[in-house]
């Protein structure tokens, strides 16, 4: 496969609503290709930047931000559950890291900002 090739196919992946992880997973067991950014120079995010279909936020903050939303629906069932408040706790310390990092890259708006719980559910 040629590199235009794979940048097409990874944005027509993306299209159907594939997160990058997917998009590199069925890459590399469907079409046998174990890197793409040993084959293209580029990561599977920059090919889905040039091709304006790059997802709003990156795909590990939004993992954390779900992580976090299910955590938060445990604890209404759960009130009591001091373990998960904890765990909610080191969730959202790493949004907040993550979120600092993606602002000095200019990933993500300088105005993004996550908003704590851990303080309402005390």
């Amino acid at each position: 496969m040629s590199q235009k090739d794979v940048e097409d196919l990874i944005v027509k992946m993306a299209h159907e609503g594939l997160t990058p992880s997917i998009i590199g997973e069925r890459l590399r067991d469907e079409y046998g290709i174990p890197s793409v950014k040993k084959l293209i120079g580029k990561s599977v995010v920059d090919v889905l930047r040039e091709g304006n279909v790059a997802p709003p936020i990156p795909e590990d903050l939004n993992n954390l931000l779900r992580k976090a939303r299910r955590i938060m629906d445990h604890l209404n069932t759960f009130h009591s559950d001091r373990k998960s408040k904890h765990a909610l706790e080191l969730v959202e310390a790493s949004i907040y890291r993550l979120a600092n990092y993606y602002k000095r890259k200019g990933i993500i708006p300088n105005n993004w900002q996550y908003k704590a719980v851990v303080a309402q559910l005390a």
